[in-house]
Protein backbone atom coordinates (compact mmCIF):
# COMPACT_ATOMS: atom_id res chain seq x y z
CA UNK A 1 0.00 0.00 0.00
CA UNK A 2 2.89 2.32 0.82
CA UNK A 3 4.22 2.22 -2.77
CA UNK A 4 0.97 3.83 -4.00
CA UNK A 5 1.05 6.71 -1.50
CA UNK A 6 2.56 8.97 -4.18
CA UNK A 7 -0.82 8.88 -5.99
CA UNK A 8 -2.49 10.36 -2.91
CA UNK A 9 0.33 12.92 -2.62
CA UNK A 10 -0.17 14.01 -6.24
CA UNK A 11 -3.95 14.25 -5.71
CA UNK A 12 -3.44 16.49 -2.65
CA UNK A 13 -0.86 18.61 -4.50
CA UNK A 14 -3.16 19.16 -7.49
CA UNK A 15 -6.15 20.04 -5.31
CA UNK A 16 -4.17 22.53 -3.20
CA UNK A 17 -2.23 24.16 -6.04
CA UNK A 18 -5.34 24.71 -8.15
CA UNK A 19 -7.26 26.15 -5.21
CA UNK A 20 -4.48 28.55 -4.24
CA UNK A 21 -3.84 29.49 -7.88
CA UNK A 22 -7.47 30.58 -8.18
CA UNK A 23 -7.12 32.65 -5.02
CA UNK A 24 -3.97 34.27 -6.47
CA UNK A 25 -5.86 35.26 -9.60
CA UNK A 26 -8.54 36.91 -7.47
CA UNK A 27 -5.83 39.20 -6.08
CA UNK A 28 -4.37 39.82 -9.58
CA UNK A 29 -1.30 37.74 -8.78
CA UNK A 30 0.17 35.05 -11.07
CA UNK A 31 -0.89 31.41 -10.40
CA UNK A 32 2.73 30.47 -9.64
CA UNK A 33 2.46 32.39 -6.35
CA UNK A 34 -0.52 30.30 -5.26
CA UNK A 35 1.17 27.05 -6.30
CA UNK A 36 4.31 27.94 -4.33
CA UNK A 37 2.32 28.87 -1.23
CA UNK A 38 0.36 25.60 -1.51
CA UNK A 39 3.62 23.63 -1.58
CA UNK A 40 4.97 25.53 1.42
CA UNK A 41 1.77 24.81 3.39
CA UNK A 42 1.85 21.11 2.51
CA UNK A 43 5.57 20.82 3.34
CA UNK A 44 7.56 20.87 6.58
CA UNK A 45 7.07 24.61 7.12
CA UNK A 46 3.36 24.25 8.04
CA UNK A 47 1.41 20.96 7.80
CA UNK A 48 4.11 18.48 6.74
CA UNK A 49 1.52 16.15 5.17
CA UNK A 50 3.30 15.54 1.85
CA UNK A 51 6.91 14.46 1.44
CA UNK A 52 8.63 14.76 -1.96
CA UNK A 53 8.95 11.08 -2.95
CA UNK A 54 11.00 9.90 -5.94
CA UNK A 55 7.85 9.69 -8.07
CA UNK A 56 6.87 13.27 -7.26
CA UNK A 57 10.41 14.54 -7.85
CA UNK A 58 10.68 12.72 -11.20
CA UNK A 59 7.38 14.24 -12.31
CA UNK A 60 8.62 17.64 -11.16
CA UNK A 61 11.79 17.18 -13.26
CA UNK A 62 9.62 16.53 -16.32
CA UNK A 63 7.74 19.69 -15.39
CA UNK A 64 10.98 21.71 -15.47
CA UNK A 65 11.86 20.40 -18.94
CA UNK A 66 8.37 21.13 -20.30
CA UNK A 67 8.35 24.63 -18.76
CA UNK A 68 11.63 25.53 -20.46
CA UNK A 69 10.40 24.05 -23.74
CA UNK A 70 7.33 26.28 -23.51
CA UNK A 71 9.58 29.26 -22.80
CA UNK A 72 11.53 28.47 -25.96
CA UNK A 73 8.32 28.15 -27.99
CA UNK A 74 7.22 31.58 -26.73
CA UNK A 75 10.48 33.20 -27.85
CA UNK A 76 9.61 35.79 -30.48
CA UNK A 77 12.55 35.89 -32.90
CA UNK A 78 11.01 38.80 -34.81
CA UNK A 79 10.68 40.78 -31.57
CA UNK A 80 14.29 39.99 -30.82
CA UNK A 81 15.42 41.29 -34.23
CA UNK A 82 13.29 44.41 -33.86
CA UNK A 83 14.70 45.25 -30.44
CA UNK A 84 18.25 44.67 -31.67
CA UNK A 85 21.24 46.30 -29.98
CA UNK A 86 19.32 48.28 -27.30
CA UNK A 87 17.69 45.10 -25.98
CA UNK A 88 21.07 43.34 -25.87
CA UNK A 89 22.71 46.22 -23.97
CA UNK A 90 19.82 46.38 -21.49
CA UNK A 91 19.88 42.59 -20.97
CA UNK A 92 23.68 42.49 -20.61
CA UNK A 93 23.69 45.22 -17.94
CA UNK A 94 20.70 43.53 -16.30
CA UNK A 95 22.70 40.32 -16.04
CA UNK A 96 26.10 41.69 -14.98
CA UNK A 97 24.91 44.00 -12.15
CA UNK A 98 22.75 41.38 -10.34
CA UNK A 99 25.48 38.77 -10.89
CA UNK A 100 28.12 40.97 -9.25
CA UNK A 101 25.91 42.23 -6.42
CA UNK A 102 24.62 38.74 -5.58
CA UNK A 103 28.12 37.25 -5.62
CA UNK A 104 29.53 40.04 -3.44
CA UNK A 105 26.73 39.60 -0.89
CA UNK A 106 27.38 35.85 -0.76
CA UNK A 107 31.16 36.33 -0.35
CA UNK A 108 30.56 38.79 2.50
CA UNK A 109 28.32 36.16 4.07
CA UNK A 110 31.29 33.76 4.00
CA UNK A 111 30.48 31.40 1.10
CA UNK A 112 33.05 30.01 -1.32
CA UNK A 113 33.53 31.63 -4.72
CA UNK A 114 31.60 28.97 -6.71
CA UNK A 115 28.50 29.14 -4.54
CA UNK A 116 28.70 32.94 -4.43
CA UNK A 117 28.80 33.22 -8.22
CA UNK A 118 25.90 30.79 -8.50
CA UNK A 119 23.77 32.92 -6.16
CA UNK A 120 24.60 35.80 -8.49
CA UNK A 121 23.47 33.66 -11.45
CA UNK A 122 20.12 33.08 -9.72
CA UNK A 123 19.64 36.85 -9.46
CA UNK A 124 20.26 37.31 -13.20
CA UNK A 125 17.02 35.47 -14.02
CA UNK A 126 13.98 37.36 -15.30
CA UNK A 127 10.42 36.09 -15.66
CA UNK A 128 8.63 38.52 -17.92
CA UNK A 129 5.21 36.82 -17.93
CA UNK A 130 3.98 38.79 -14.90
CA UNK A 131 5.34 42.02 -16.40
CA UNK A 132 3.55 41.30 -19.69
CA UNK A 133 0.23 40.86 -17.89
CA UNK A 134 0.70 44.12 -15.97
CA UNK A 135 1.72 46.10 -19.08
CA UNK A 136 -1.16 44.62 -21.06
CA UNK A 137 -3.66 45.70 -18.40
CA UNK A 138 -2.24 49.25 -18.51
CA UNK A 139 -2.09 49.39 -22.31
CA UNK A 140 1.70 49.83 -22.50
CA UNK A 141 2.74 46.41 -23.82
CA UNK A 142 3.33 47.51 -27.43
CA UNK A 143 4.89 50.86 -26.58
CA UNK A 144 8.54 51.85 -26.62
CA UNK A 145 9.10 50.61 -23.07
CA UNK A 146 7.13 47.38 -23.51
CA UNK A 147 9.04 46.42 -26.65
CA UNK A 148 12.37 47.06 -24.92
CA UNK A 149 11.35 44.91 -21.94
CA UNK A 150 10.22 42.00 -24.13
CA UNK A 151 13.36 42.03 -26.27
CA UNK A 152 15.68 42.37 -23.26
CA UNK A 153 13.85 39.57 -21.41
CA UNK A 154 14.39 37.17 -24.31
CA UNK A 155 18.13 37.93 -24.43
CA UNK A 156 18.27 37.81 -20.62
CA UNK A 157 16.88 34.26 -20.71
CA UNK A 158 19.49 33.19 -23.27
CA UNK A 159 22.37 34.73 -21.30
CA UNK A 160 21.05 33.17 -18.10
CA UNK A 161 20.85 29.72 -19.70
CA UNK A 162 24.44 30.03 -20.94
CA UNK A 163 25.63 31.05 -17.45
CA UNK A 164 23.69 28.20 -15.87
CA UNK A 165 25.20 25.71 -18.32
CA UNK A 166 28.72 26.92 -17.54
CA UNK A 167 28.16 26.77 -13.78
CA UNK A 168 26.51 23.32 -13.80
CA UNK A 169 29.33 22.00 -15.96
CA UNK A 170 31.78 23.34 -13.37
CA UNK A 171 29.76 21.73 -10.60
CA UNK A 172 32.19 18.86 -10.23
CA UNK A 173 35.26 21.10 -10.50
CA UNK A 174 36.93 22.77 -7.52
CA UNK A 175 37.08 26.18 -9.16
CA UNK A 176 37.68 28.16 -12.32
CA UNK A 177 40.66 26.36 -13.79
CA UNK A 178 41.67 27.10 -17.37
CA UNK A 179 41.49 23.45 -18.41
CA UNK A 180 38.02 23.01 -16.90
CA UNK A 181 36.73 26.17 -18.60
CA UNK A 182 38.19 25.15 -21.98
CA UNK A 183 36.61 21.71 -21.65
CA UNK A 184 33.23 23.26 -20.88
CA UNK A 185 33.45 25.69 -23.80
CA UNK A 186 34.29 22.82 -26.16
CA UNK A 187 31.39 20.76 -24.79
CA UNK A 188 28.98 23.68 -25.17
CA UNK A 189 30.22 24.44 -28.70
CA UNK A 190 29.80 20.78 -29.68
CA UNK A 191 26.33 20.60 -28.13
CA UNK A 192 25.07 23.77 -29.81
CA UNK A 193 26.61 22.80 -33.15
CA UNK A 194 24.99 19.36 -33.13
CA UNK A 195 21.70 20.80 -31.85
CA UNK A 196 21.53 23.57 -34.45
CA UNK A 197 22.45 21.27 -37.35
CA UNK A 198 20.02 18.63 -36.11
CA UNK A 199 17.42 21.30 -35.38
CA UNK A 200 17.48 22.58 -38.94
CA UNK A 201 16.99 19.01 -40.15
CA UNK A 202 14.13 18.45 -37.67
CA UNK A 203 12.47 21.71 -38.73
CA UNK A 204 12.68 20.74 -42.42
CA UNK A 205 11.37 17.26 -41.62
CA UNK A 206 8.41 18.67 -39.69
CA UNK A 207 7.64 21.10 -42.50
CA UNK A 208 7.53 18.12 -44.86
CA UNK A 209 5.32 16.20 -42.41
CA UNK A 210 2.89 19.12 -42.24
CA UNK A 211 1.58 18.06 -45.64
CA UNK A 212 0.24 14.89 -44.00
CA UNK A 213 -2.64 15.17 -41.55
CA UNK A 214 -1.91 12.11 -39.46
CA UNK A 215 -2.90 12.53 -35.78
CA UNK A 216 -0.32 9.96 -34.63
CA UNK A 217 2.47 11.87 -36.40
CA UNK A 218 1.19 15.13 -34.86
CA UNK A 219 1.43 13.64 -31.36
CA UNK A 220 4.99 12.39 -31.79
CA UNK A 221 6.37 15.45 -33.56
CA UNK A 222 5.67 17.71 -30.61
CA UNK A 223 7.18 15.38 -27.96
CA UNK A 224 10.37 13.97 -29.40
CA UNK A 225 12.65 17.05 -29.82
CA UNK A 226 12.28 18.45 -26.30
CA UNK A 227 13.26 15.27 -24.45
CA UNK A 228 15.87 14.26 -27.05
CA UNK A 229 17.69 17.60 -26.72
CA UNK A 230 17.30 17.57 -22.92
CA UNK A 231 18.99 14.17 -22.85
CA UNK A 232 21.66 15.31 -25.33
CA UNK A 233 22.45 18.30 -23.08
CA UNK A 234 23.00 15.99 -20.11
CA UNK A 235 25.29 13.80 -22.23
CA UNK A 236 27.46 16.87 -22.92
CA UNK A 237 27.48 17.80 -19.23
CA UNK A 238 25.08 20.73 -19.72
CA UNK A 239 21.81 21.36 -17.85
CA UNK A 240 18.89 19.44 -19.39
CA UNK A 241 16.76 22.59 -19.36
CA UNK A 242 19.22 24.13 -21.82
CA UNK A 243 18.34 21.43 -24.34
CA UNK A 244 14.63 21.84 -23.66
CA UNK A 245 14.84 25.61 -24.15
CA UNK A 246 16.81 25.18 -27.38
CA UNK A 247 14.21 22.67 -28.65
CA UNK A 248 11.52 25.31 -28.12
CA UNK A 249 13.54 27.95 -29.99
CA UNK A 250 14.10 25.53 -32.91
CA UNK A 251 10.35 24.91 -33.22
CA UNK A 252 9.18 28.47 -32.47
CA UNK A 253 9.25 29.43 -36.17
CA UNK A 254 7.04 26.55 -37.28
CA UNK A 255 3.56 27.50 -38.54
CA UNK A 256 2.13 25.03 -36.00
CA UNK A 257 3.97 26.68 -33.10
CA UNK A 258 0.74 27.75 -31.35
CA UNK A 259 -0.85 24.36 -31.96
CA UNK A 260 2.14 22.62 -30.36
CA UNK A 261 2.17 25.06 -27.43
CA UNK A 262 -1.57 24.71 -26.77
CA UNK A 263 -1.43 20.92 -26.79
CA UNK A 264 1.50 20.83 -24.37
CA UNK A 265 -0.09 23.55 -22.23
CA UNK A 266 -3.02 21.25 -21.40
CA UNK A 267 -0.78 18.55 -19.92
CA UNK A 268 1.47 21.15 -18.31
CA UNK A 269 -1.35 23.14 -16.70
CA UNK A 270 -3.31 20.11 -15.51
CA UNK A 271 -0.52 17.99 -14.04
CA UNK A 272 3.23 18.47 -14.30
CA UNK A 273 3.65 22.23 -13.76
CA UNK A 274 1.61 22.32 -10.51
CA UNK A 275 3.64 19.36 -9.22
CA UNK A 276 6.89 21.16 -10.04
CA UNK A 277 5.96 24.39 -8.23
CA UNK A 278 4.54 22.47 -5.30
CA UNK A 279 7.77 20.45 -5.06
CA UNK A 280 9.64 23.74 -4.67
CA UNK A 281 7.51 24.61 -1.66
CA UNK A 282 7.81 21.08 -0.26
CA UNK A 283 11.60 21.46 -0.18
CA UNK A 284 11.50 24.76 1.70
CA UNK A 285 12.42 24.46 5.37
CA UNK A 286 12.72 27.63 7.44
CA UNK A 287 13.08 25.93 10.82
CA UNK A 288 16.86 26.02 10.54
CA UNK A 289 17.03 29.69 9.57
CA UNK A 290 19.25 31.63 11.95
CA UNK A 291 19.11 35.36 12.58
CA UNK A 292 22.07 35.80 10.23
CA UNK A 293 20.27 33.87 7.46
CA UNK A 294 17.14 35.99 7.96
CA UNK A 295 19.21 39.15 7.54
CA UNK A 296 20.79 37.58 4.43
CA UNK A 297 17.30 36.89 3.03
CA UNK A 298 16.18 40.50 3.57
CA UNK A 299 19.32 41.89 1.91
CA UNK A 300 18.95 39.38 -0.95
CA UNK A 301 15.39 40.62 -1.61
CA UNK A 302 16.54 44.26 -1.58
CA UNK A 303 19.44 43.51 -3.93
CA UNK A 304 17.15 41.51 -6.23
CA UNK A 305 14.97 44.59 -6.76
CA UNK A 306 17.69 47.25 -6.84
CA UNK A 307 20.13 45.35 -9.07
CA UNK A 308 17.64 44.84 -11.92
CA UNK A 309 16.33 48.40 -11.80
CA UNK A 310 19.89 49.77 -11.67
CA UNK A 311 21.36 47.36 -14.23
CA UNK A 312 18.61 47.44 -16.85
CA UNK A 313 17.96 51.12 -16.18
CA UNK A 314 21.62 51.95 -16.78
CA UNK A 315 21.57 49.93 -20.00
CA UNK A 316 18.46 51.80 -21.14
CA UNK A 317 20.11 55.17 -20.40
CA UNK A 318 23.07 54.13 -22.55
CA UNK A 319 20.59 53.46 -25.36
CA UNK A 320 19.12 56.98 -25.17
CA UNK A 321 15.94 56.17 -23.25
CA UNK A 322 14.69 58.88 -20.91
CA UNK A 323 15.26 58.57 -17.16
CA UNK A 324 11.62 57.75 -16.56
CA UNK A 325 11.58 55.11 -19.33
CA UNK A 326 14.84 53.63 -18.02
CA UNK A 327 13.41 53.15 -14.53
CA UNK A 328 10.24 51.65 -16.03
CA UNK A 329 12.30 49.18 -18.09
CA UNK A 330 14.34 48.22 -15.01
CA UNK A 331 11.18 47.68 -12.96
CA UNK A 332 9.77 45.49 -15.72
CA UNK A 333 12.73 43.12 -15.34
CA UNK A 334 12.52 42.79 -11.53
CA UNK A 335 10.28 39.71 -11.39
CA UNK A 336 12.23 36.44 -11.08
CA UNK A 337 9.34 33.97 -11.08
CA UNK A 338 9.79 30.36 -12.14
CA UNK A 339 13.13 30.97 -13.89
CA UNK A 340 15.02 31.63 -10.66
CA UNK A 341 13.36 28.62 -9.02
CA UNK A 342 14.45 26.35 -11.86
CA UNK A 343 18.03 27.67 -11.66
CA UNK A 344 18.14 27.24 -7.85
CA UNK A 345 16.74 23.71 -8.07
CA UNK A 346 19.34 22.78 -10.65
CA UNK A 347 22.10 24.30 -8.50
CA UNK A 348 21.15 22.15 -5.52
CA UNK A 349 21.04 18.99 -7.65
CA UNK A 350 24.64 19.50 -8.88
CA UNK A 351 26.00 20.68 -5.54
CA UNK A 352 26.52 24.35 -6.41
CA UNK A 353 23.99 25.66 -3.90
CA UNK A 354 23.57 24.65 -0.26
CA UNK A 355 20.05 23.67 0.74
CA UNK A 356 20.03 26.28 3.52
CA UNK A 357 19.89 28.99 0.82
CA UNK A 358 16.87 27.48 -0.90
CA UNK A 359 14.36 29.12 1.47
CA UNK A 360 15.90 32.61 0.97
CA UNK A 361 15.72 32.13 -2.81
CA UNK A 362 12.03 31.10 -2.67
CA UNK A 363 11.22 34.09 -0.44
CA UNK A 364 13.11 36.38 -2.86
CA UNK A 365 11.09 34.99 -5.78
CA UNK A 366 7.80 35.55 -3.94
CA UNK A 367 8.78 39.11 -2.96
CA UNK A 368 9.90 40.14 -6.48
CA UNK A 369 6.86 38.46 -8.05
CA UNK A 370 4.51 40.37 -5.75
CA UNK A 371 6.37 43.69 -6.01
CA UNK A 372 6.93 43.81 -9.77
CA UNK A 373 3.37 44.63 -10.92
CA UNK A 374 2.91 47.06 -8.00
CA UNK A 375 6.09 49.01 -8.88
CA UNK A 376 5.14 49.07 -12.55
CA UNK A 377 1.67 50.45 -11.86
CA UNK A 378 3.19 53.17 -9.67
CA UNK A 379 5.74 54.15 -12.33
CA UNK A 380 3.18 54.23 -15.17
CA UNK A 381 0.63 56.19 -13.16
CA UNK A 382 0.09 59.68 -14.58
Amino acid sequence: MEEYKFLLDIAIILAMTKSFSLVSKKFNMPPVVGALIAGIILGPVVLNVVSPSDSVLNLAEVGVVVLMFQAGLETDIDELKKSGIPAFVIALCGVLIPLIMGAVLSVIYGNNIMESIFIGVILTATSVSITVEALQDMGHLKGRVGTAILGAAIIDDILGIVLLSIMTSLGGASGFHIQAILKILIQMAAFFAISIIGGVGIKKFFEWLSTYKNPEIERHRRRVPVFALAFLAEVFGIADITGAYLAGIILCRLPERFYIYNKIEVLSYMLITPVFFASIGLNVNIHGMTQTLIIFTIILCVIAVISKIAGCGFGALLCKYTKRESVQIGAGMVCRGEVALIVAQKGISVGLLSEIFFAPVVIMVLVTTLLSPIILKMLFAK
